[in-house]
């Protein structure tokens, strides 16, 4: 039995994590800011600030993994308040596991660190891969700090994997939540000209990605974590009307969908901005995806709750 420890992991994300390494009889515990004892599902939580020491390290001496998936979600108004704490999450995060790991008498065999394609900024139509340079702006460079504190610390005795996540696809969370939501109310057209790219992954596959990061050896360093097939806004929104029998719905304007996202208490560039990345390097190391095509990932996700 290993023992897998999702720091952050109460999330979209940590969820699917932790129910596929549950599933496959590992130890799970999930490092959270409001544990819950006696979960039905045998996971253990344990409480932490994400940022200080405490009796939460004693779950990382001997662990077979630690997957960080820590920080505030961008998912907010981008005010200077917000702003710092999105951060200051991500850096405190990286460096709290990063001590607790040279403190530990048996340090994990690996750590796989969580991290962003907005690295990338909006990029228009380049395609982006591992090797393409780091944007300027805030989400980028949030990234680059983000990554930088990964890299600052010294983990000999640990390998180490960062995942530049893309916008991944699943249900009961995740930005597709919304998006099929607005759909079904008669909202499913583009945002702006739609022609933003959108480097998207089912969950699926994510959940295998880490998987795979984790059992590798050979894994090591900075992965995009997205499908082989990113496509444009417009093209997912007539993806997401037709899958869901819903007419045509004429694009909604930039300045609306700013207004929009102000009275949702979001950011609008959020929708405004994409960039399209190909996952290489899980490609050329042997990683395949058993949801590459956007309509099947889509109908597989939702075709079971529309009627």
């Amino acid at each position: 039995m290993r023992r897998i420890v999702l720091a952050g992991g109460s999330g979209f994300l940590g969820r699917a994590l932790a129910a596929h390494f549950t599933g496959q009889g590992d130890n799970v515990v999930v490092l959270t800011r409001s544990p819950r004892p006696g979960r039905a599902d045998g996971v253990a939580e344990i409480a932490w600030d994400g940022c200080d020491p405490g009796p939460w390290e004693t779950s990382l001496d001997g662990a077979d993994a630690v997957i960080n998936l820590a920080g505030r979600s961008v998912n907010c108004r981008h005010t200077a308040a917000h702003r710092a704490e999105i951060l200051a999450s991500r850096l405190d995060s990286v460096r709290a596991v990063g001590q607790a790991i040279c403190r530990a008498a048996h340090p994990p065999r690996v750590w796989i660190q969580a991290g962003s394609l907005a690295i990338y900024g909006d990029a228009g139509d380049t395609i982006c891969d591992e090797t393409t340079p780091a944007a300027s702006g805030f989400p980028a460079e949030v990234c680059q700090r983000w990554e930088a504190a990964f890299d600052a610390e010294p983990t000999p005795d640990t390998r180490r994997v960062l995942l530049r996540i893309g916008f991944v696809l699943g249900r009961d969370g995740g930005a597709l939540e919304m998006l099929a939501r607005l759909t079904r109310w008669g909202l499913g057209g583009a945002a702006g000209d739609g022609r933003q790219w959108i480097s998207w992954m089912h969950l699926a596959d994510f959940v295998r990605c880490v998987a795979w990061a984790l059992t590798e050896p050979e894994a090591r360093g900075v992965y995009n974590v997205t499908g082989p097939n990113p496509v444009t806004n417009r093209e997912l929104m007539r993806a997401l009307r037709s899958i869901q029998r819903r007419p045509w719905s004429p694009p909604i304007p930039a300045a609306f969908v700013r207004i929009g996202a102000w009275l949702l208490g979001t950011e609008g560039e959020l929708a405004l901005t994409g960039r399209r990345c190909l996952p290489r390097r899980l490609q050329e190391e042997g990683f395949w995806f058993v949801q590459p095509g956007l309509r099947p990932a889509l109908t597989d996700i939702l075709q079971p709750t529309t009627s």
